[in-house]
């Protein structure tokens, strides 16, 4: 095998490195449940993997030499996964997505935390100004268009597994948080949620203000 193609594993300091950047926008999400460090830990998990198959060892290579007793090409299933497919592109939509993901989680964070994570419990108020104007976890959305991106250029075995799972966690998070807030704001916040996407704006509805009723 072409000895370039191995000169980016063995990096253990890139790992490290790696990991740490990505986790850092866990940061931003509180711990308040036991639920709510499910989806940050499949995260974690996520990005772990990714720095491993990166720069540490081809996981998803040595998976299949064990299983099959055979071995695969760079681009399938390992490496650089896209890039038959995509060429560079596939880096440019990961970087892309990490910039606009952790955008999302930072500036989701700051509004809710000012007005209702910070506050005592029960003062908190329902927020719909800027990204909650149109989307009502920016955050979650924020994770997984980061997972996505990475996806994006290096689609391996254990990304593959994890994706769906961290899909699934969001969701479910996300529905029992509004389940709790639907109970304590009541018809505002169906009022709220008729105008709002959970994850993705809600096409052919207009973001209106807060004292806006229909």
């Amino acid at each position: 095998m072409n000895e370039s193609v191995w000169s980016h594993y063995g990096m253990w300091w890139a790992v490290v490195l790696w990991i740490l950047m990505y986790a850092a926008f866990l940061a931003f999400v509180p711990f308040y449940k036991k639920a709510d460090r499910k989806p940050a830990g499949v995260f974690f998990a996520f990005i772990v993997a990714f720095a491993f198959e990166m720069f540490g060892v081809p996981l998803s290579l040595y998976f299949v030499m064990w299983a099959f007793g055979r071995s695969l090409p760079e681009g399938i299933l390992w490496g650089h996964t896209l890039s038959g497919l995509v060429g560079d592109a596939g880096v440019y939509v990961a970087v892309a997505a990490t910039l606009i993901g952790g955008a999302l989680i930072v500036a989701g964070w700051s509004r809710i935390h000012r007005d209702y994570w910070s506050k005592e419990d029960g003062q908190g108020r329902l927020v719909r100004e800027g990204l909650y104007a149109y989307i009502r976890h920016p955050q979650y959305t924020g994770f997984l268009l980061i997972a996505g991106g990475i996806l994006a250029e290096w689609a391996t075995i254990p990304l593959l597994c994890l994706y769906p799972i961290l899909v699934g966690l969001y969701v479910s998070l996300a529905r029992r948080e509004e389940a709790e807030l639907a109970r304590r704001f009541g018809s505002d916040w169906d009022a709220y949620v008729a105008r709002t996407g959970m994850f993705l704006p809600c096409l052919g509805h207009r973001a209106r203000g807060p004292g806006h009723r229909p």
